[in-house]
């Protein structure tokens, strides 16, 4: 497929049939389109001429200028897809066309290159007629591995290929499969989640604000710095990553805020709330760095709080299980699962008469309080920077960060 000196959009010139360079290209000196890789896909047709006498590298010369005349119409390339796909799903392409006037060329497709410039173009089609009204080409499928790919049109006409303008088409990772109900949630069936296989969903959760915080965005008490800012928590690979970092900011106390990541239920419009009876889990890789405090909470109405868990890496092997409901804690310590830099799974089963915690599918502390047969309340999944007060601040202006891979509950 050629595309000379970045000619854009249009047909290339090409030379008289009974020209010299005509003959040469009829000769099979022209690379074949499935046999040689260029970068970004494109074929350089004057390199496969260097073979010639000058005098006819002086003819390619001009060919190339177009002053030789000119292979078909003025096209107009007036959509291309998709940008998205899901790797390993079968998925077609799209290709919108018109020309200045009707023409058939021998064959049209979506062209596809990976980073390495490997040719995985789309099933295209033979003889398709293109006119002044447009014609519009949907592929068949294939499936393609997850990346980053570019994608463009490609006509032939006489054995020469013309590119059309390029995009690039991102193929995500494939959704991870519906988890099965793990055995402490025997009898139940999922009822929410967030997997984290794409961008955050403005109607599962809510990265602005929260009514736990004393100012909604930030929160001098409870000897925390932490100023939200939705920015800090991003989504990749199927893991949403949490990260708290200095800010120019100034809480009420007078203390430097920390910027950080905070998602909640609380005001979206799924509204969705854990109630009694459900089962909690999510997996979560522990921080490393000192002042981080990362949890799994639940809040509404100034209270219904019950903590999955909350870590703080000075207590390296130790997570924090706290019923402020019907008050009861549990410090749990294990070295082989709590650690810094470890990912650990959590579960919380919201018992009516008694609270239940588990470690990596193990039940490990269970209250004998319980959450009462009404109680409800929405989920928090967030990053806190603690101010000093009852465990260290950071140690430097280095950024915190904290990872999830999921959360899901089962009712």
């Amino acid at each position: 497929m050629k595309h000379f000196f970045s000619r854009g959009r249009g047909v290339d010139p090409e030379p008289q049939s009974d020209s010299p360079i005509a003959w040469a290209a009829r000769s099979g000196r022209t690379p074949r389109r499935t046999g040689i890789r260029w970068p970004l896909g494109q074929r350089n047709r004057l390199f496969g001429y260097l073979v010639l006498p000058a005098v006819g590298l002086l003819a390619v010369g001009v060919w190339a200028t177009g002053l030789l005349g000119a292979a078909g119409p003025a096209v107009t390339e007036v959509e291309l897809g998709p940008a998205y796909a899901t790797a390993e799903l079968p998925v077609s392409a799209t290709l919108e066309l018109r020309s200045a006037s009707c023409f058939t060329p021998s064959a049209l497709v979506v062209a596809v290159r990976d980073k390495h410039g490997d040719n995985l173009d789309f099933p295209g089609a033979g003889k398709p007629k293109v006119c002044p009204s447009g014609y519009s080409l949907t592929t068949g499928t294939r499936a393609f591995a997850a990346g980053t790919y570019t994608i463009f049109g490609a006509y032939e006409i006489d054995g020469s290929w013309t590119d059309l303008p390029s995009m690039t088409m991102v193929v995500r990772a494939a959704p991870k499969p519906a988890p099965a109900p793990p055995g402490r949630a025997s009898g139940k069936a999922l009822a929410w989640s967030d997997e984290f296989n794409s961008s955050l969903s403005s109607a599962k959760w809510s990265s602005s604000a929260t009514s736990s915080y004393r100012y909604g965005n930030h929160n001098p008490d409870d000897s925390k710095l932490d100023w939200l800012f939705p920015a800090d928590v991003s989504v990749a690979d199927g893991v949403a990553t949490f990260t708290a970092q200095p800010s120019n900011r100034t809480l009420e106390n007078g203390q430097q805020a920390w910027t950080t990541g905070l998602l909640t239920t609380e005001g979206t419009s799924e509204g969705f709330q854990v109630r009694a009876g459900d089962y909690m889990e999510t997996r979560v890789k522990l921080p490393i760095e000192q002042g981080a405090w990362p949890a799994l909470w639940t809040w509404k109405d100034g209270g219904n709080e019950i903590d999955s868990f909350e870590y703080h890496p000075d207590n390296p092997n130790l997570l924090e299980f706290t019923n402020h409901v019907n008050p009861a804690y549990h410090y749990y310590t294990d070295a082989s699962a709590v650690r810094p830099g470890q990912w650990v799974t959590v579960g919380t089963s919201f018992g009516a008469s008694s609270v239940q915690w588990f470690v990596n599918g193990r039940m490990v502390y269970e209250d004998h309080t319980g959450v009462g047969s009404s109680w409800s309340a929405f989920l928090i999944l967030n990053l806190s920077v603690s101010a000093g007060e009852y465990h260290p601040a950071p140690e430097s202006g280095e950024p915190i960060s904290f990872a999830v891979d999921y959360v899901r509950v089962y009712r």
